[in-house]
């Protein structure tokens, strides 16, 4: 396309399809060849089409794989000229095979193309039966057996033409059937319809069709009674099931028929593939459906030739099939180029300074109507409940789904991991006046309040870093300064919750809008790199406390020894040997020493001397084996979606508990090897870690009454650490690429995570917010894909399983967890470590700043092609990202110095230094590479309405005068085979 020129047959289509905007049903097109089966004539199938192309393999017995169409040029210009030359019926009523044959004859009679003296054998030879690919290999693979025995595979289902093995083995029990098939074998127009339904619907291909498609079939034969070629193109009225015309029952629509003298097989067979081709494609059906004449037809093909692009003989192989891409591109523009409104507005937008290509600039920055500021005193909680109700009721039974058991295993064992972990470092830095049963009862109690009552219960509520950082310099001030550690925790928590509430009725996560990519990313890959590092951190630990025995040398086995040598029997020893018999009830004498345990012999003070004492077996090695078994077997596991092995229910089954199959299989292997690898700890009885404090904070009586107003200020740094982190997760989670559809609710999850703060606070319980990494597990574990899609094509991506059973589960199992201690313990600590590598490492697939990371280390040849990388310079893009990662250096050296207090504060700056970009890149860049502020929307719409008064003051132009303007010259060559290939007139707008 030259510029932006108009042709006649655009110009034509965009009438067409702008008078009727109705949506067009999906077209299931199958090829079938006339063959001379046993000295009878028979139509076989030999191609289908649902959005790309199957061929019937020769000799193969089989489908091939999915391709791209690849047509030649040569043959869409025959198509095009037996379009012209050919009879045309449009809305034709027609209800049975025979009848619509019979109009088509009597319309070819009619044209003066055919002599009637051809009728009946030209009735004759399209009337013959269709053979559909049955043929079944005798030797099965593995991936058929495992598809249902009592139907077809996808590729050797039958369509109508029911072998009698195939029937006898499906319909032994119903002889009526079996016969009624047979019959039709030997006559096909007898099938009542019923019958011929019973033998397509054996077809598994039918899951990969759209329930609304409608099919086109495509006969294509020689016969020696023509002369020249026979041709028709047919669109019914109403679709209509036509007996066994296609392989599978979807009502037909379309027909075209070419029939032609012997010698020219491939070329025949070329123009069907072609308008097969056609007929899938989203723009040309289109055009058929809503074509008044051939004209409309033919102006359908001439715009498809416009697009086509030809790749020179000599540089590409004709062989070689082309996979389907990844992403289908949508037709939509082509459709927006045909109208001329939308064509002078690409003339003078963004897109055309980008480099002349046809790709838009990115949708702006938008977080949806959850944020808008009503101005009204808790206006934003209120729409928040009215939007989550109406969906509350399904948000129950979405979850009963197999999916919903694997997200639920696989989150409970990253919380419990979580919870036992950051309960053991609260217990190491508040001396245990919070531990690992105030952790598992706070983890449990918070998340189930808040899946069940939270606006988005997608979002996982979990102890964090920054907050623990917090607890530790909370609790240090406290034993310095003679303060009550627990009372002066309840009051910071209670004014947290207080300043909550206050940002909830204000509407303040308003200002969540200006927090762009750039925030995001920087915020999520940090808490990503977190989750990484500690689980590296766990397992180098493992180093120090089982150290590799480097000095063991196999050949001196023989003199390693270790013995255990009673204590000394003098005055020194008499009190502990009066201690030992008062306990033990034994004499010290009356022991044997040299048979004593390791732990025997130390707990009777006895003394281990030899140089194997102190050996230890390689733990570490183990753990590492382990730790990294875990995290490479689920990543495989989870790839095995996109294997070509087993059928896809088997490889979604494994990818959806690829996590629980890894950590069992590690488990197994720890069990069997019986080594005493560190285990997973959980309390046995519910009480407080620390003896001296009871379930519920009193809020008098230990500090000065000065403390309860005081602690306002430090309950203001709680406070901007719980928003930023829950509200950045919460825009991470309702991110529009997840595709969610019952709305969030950021002022629903800040009430309930301030109510839950207060009564924390009271149970001396740690304090919770949402875990942003486990929170995007969530997420990719439930997330949907299409189960049916055409053959090649990849499934879509559906959305996610929006619900709130697995997370209510997942806090509920996590509660009763301490009742499960006694089969929790044979859980190896490393297997768990593995699997917070792996939540860490999947967090941050499809994270744009890490990619560019990435790019830092290809050549530009190498480099994937982005579309950022197509609009802006390579050197502009790691100016961006250099940025990033600076942001990203410093919040981790504050995170690890004493400085995190302030954290919060430096999640804050993100925004600002968002904001200082705008003076280095331009906001072009800035679309592509992040999102542009909301003032600069709005500046940008300012500018536009100005625009639009300033051109109310200009009459406007006729659609004469733009396309005049708009259009240049054009010059297609249409060559037509009848004419010896002349050159058409030139098109002139």
């Amino acid at each position: 396309r030259w510029g932006l020129v108009v042709s006649p047959a655009a110009e034509r289509l965009r009438h067409i399809l702008d008078d009727d905007n109705t949506p067009t049903p999906t077209i299931f097109t199958e090829m079938d060849t006339l063959q001379h089966e046993g000295g009878e004539l028979e139509w076989k199938e030999s191609a289908r089409w649902v959005k790309f192309e199957e061929k019937v393999e020769e000799g193969g017995e089989r489908w091939s794989k999915p391709h791209v169409s690849t047509l030649t040029l040569h043959s869409l210009f025959e198509l095009r000229t037996c379009l012209q030359t050919g009879s045309i019926l449009l809305d034709l009523e027609g209800y049975s095979l025979p009848q619509i044959v019979d109009d088509i004859v009597d319309r070819q009679i009619a044209d003066g193309l055919v002599a009637p003296d051809l009728r009946e054998k030209i009735s004759f030879v399209l009337l013959r039966k269709h053979r559909h690919q049955t043929k079944k290999p005798i030797h099965r693979s593995l991936a058929d057996i495992g598809k249902s025995s009592n139907t077809a595979s996808s590729d050797t289902a039958s369509g109508i033409h029911c072998s009698t093995e195939d029937l006898r083995s499906r319909q032994a029990s119903s002889l009526g059937r079996l016969a009624t098939c047979l019959k039709y074998v030997i006559s096909p127009h007898t099938l009542p319809p019923a019958a011929s339904l019973l033998c397509q619907l054996k077809n598994k291909f039918m899951k990969k069709i759209p329930r609304d498609a409608e099919a086109s079939n495509v006969l294509i034969g020689e016969v020696d009674f023509l002369d020249k070629p026979f041709v028709s193109f047919v669109r019914l009225a109403q679709a209509t099931t036509l007996g066994g015309l296609t392989e599978v029952p979807v009502p037909t629509r379309f027909l075209f028929i070419l029939l032609g003298p012997h010698g020219k097989t491939k070329s025949y067979n070329e123009i069907g593939r072609a308008i097969a081709t056609l007929m899938v494609d989203e723009l040309f059906s289109d055009v058929a459906y809503k074509a008044r004449d051939r004209d409309d037809l033919i102006a359908g093909v001439d715009e498809f030739l416009d697009e086509v692009i030809v790749l020179p003989p000599g540089e590409w192989d004709p062989k070689i099939r082309i996979e389907p891409p990844k992403k289908v591109p949508s037709a939509d523009m082509r459709k927006s180029v045909l109208n001329l409104n939308e064509l002078g507005q690409m003339n003078g937008s963004a897109g055309g300074a980008a480099g002349g290509e046809d790709e838009e600039l990115p949708a702006p920055h938008e977080l949806g109507e959850e944020l808008k500021f009503t101005g009204r005193f808790g206006g934003g909680l209120w729409l928040d409940i009215k939007r989550k109700i109406p969906w509350y009721c399904s948000d129950i039974y979405d979850g009963f789904h197999i999916q919903s058991i694997s997200a639920v295993l696989f989150i409970y064992l990253g919380c419990i991991t979580n919870a036992i972990t950051f309960g053991g470092l609260l217990g190491d830095a508040t001396d245990n006046y919070q531990g690992v049963m105030e952790s598992f009862l706070g983890t449990a109690l918070a998340g189930t309040v808040f899946c069940v009552f939270g606006g988005q219960p997608l979002i996982i509520l979990s102890s964090t870093g920054p907050i623990l950082i917090f607890e530790k310099l909370l609790y240090e001030f406290s034993k310095n300064n003679g303060i009550d550690y627990m009372e002066l925790r309840l009051w910071i928590g209670l004014h947290s919750c207080l300043q909550c509430f206050l940002l909830v009725v204000t509407d303040a996560s308003y200002i969540i809008k200006y927090m762009t990519r750039f925030t995001e990313e920087g915020f999520s890959s940090l808490i990503s790199f977190i989750f990484i590092s500690d689980a590296i951190k766990k397992m180098i630990g493992a180093w120090k406390y089982y150290p590799i025995n480097r000095g063991f040398k196999p050949d001196y086995i023989t003199a390693y020894k270790c013995e255990c040598i009673a204590p000394d029997q003098g005055e020194s020893s008499f009190f502990f040997s009066l201690h030992v018999f008062l306990v033990f009830k034994f004499n010290l004498t009356d022991l044997d020493w040299s048979q004593l345990s390791k732990k025997e012999c130390v707990k009777y003070g006895g003394a281990l001397v030899g140089s194997s004492c102190k050996y230890v077996p390689d733990l570490a090695l183990m753990s590492f084996i382990l730790f990294f078994g875990t995290y490479s077997m689920t990543v495989s596991l989870k790839k095995f979606k996109f294997s070509r092995y087993f059928p896809t229910k088997l490889r979604s089954l494994v990818s959806d508990f690829s996590i629980i199959i890894s950590i069992l299989v590690f488990c197994g292997l720890d069990g069997l090897l019986e080594l005493d690898t560190p285990k997973l700890h959980v309390p046995t009885e519910i009480k407080p870690t620390r003896s001296d404090r009871g379930w519920l904070v009193m809020p008098f009586g230990k500090n000065p009454w000065w403390w309860y107003v005081a602690s306002f200020v430090p309950a203001l740094l709680v406070t901007i650490l719980i928003f930023m982190d829950q509200q950045i997760s919460a825009v991470i989670v309702n991110r529009k690429e997840n595709k969610l559809k019952k709305g969030c609710g950021y002022h629903l999850d800040l009430f309930w995570v301030g109510v839950l703060m207060a009564v924390c606070s009271f149970m001396g319980l740690p304090w919770y917010v949402a875990a942003t990494v486990i929170s995007i597990a969530h997420i990719d574990s439930l997330k949907m894909e299409s189960e049916s899609s055409a053959p090649g094509e990849q499934p879509q991506f559906l959305g996610v399983r929006e619900q709130r059973l697995t997370g209510i589960l997942v806090f509920v199992l996590t509660g009763l967890s301490i009742f499960l201690a006694p089969i929790l313990q044979y859980i190896p600590m490393p297997v768990l470590y593995g699997v917070f590598l792996y939540m860490g490492v999947a967090s941050l697939s499809g994270i744009q700043f890490w990619e560019r990371i990435k790019l830092y280390l290809m050549p530009p040849k190498h480099q994937p092609d982005f579309s950022f990388l197509r609009h802006v310079p390579l050197r502009r893009v790691h100016l961006f990202t250099l940025v990033q990662i600076v942001c990203l250096a410093v919040l981790w050296i504050l995170k690890s110095t004493f400085l995190a207090i302030i954290f919060p504060v430096m999640i804050l700056g993100l925004m600002v230094v968002r904001k200082l970009l705008d003076l280095i890149f331009s906001q072009h860049d800035l679309a592509w590479l992040d999102d542009i502020l909301p003032d600069k929307d709005k500046k940008k719409k300012e500018d536009e309405k100005k625009k639009k008064k300033d051109k109310k003051s200009v009459e406007p132009e006729s659609d004469e005068e733009v396309r005049g303007k708009l259009c240049l010259t054009r010059a297609p060559d249409f060559i037509d085979k009848t004419s010896n290939f002349r050159n058409k007139q030139t098109h002139l707008c």
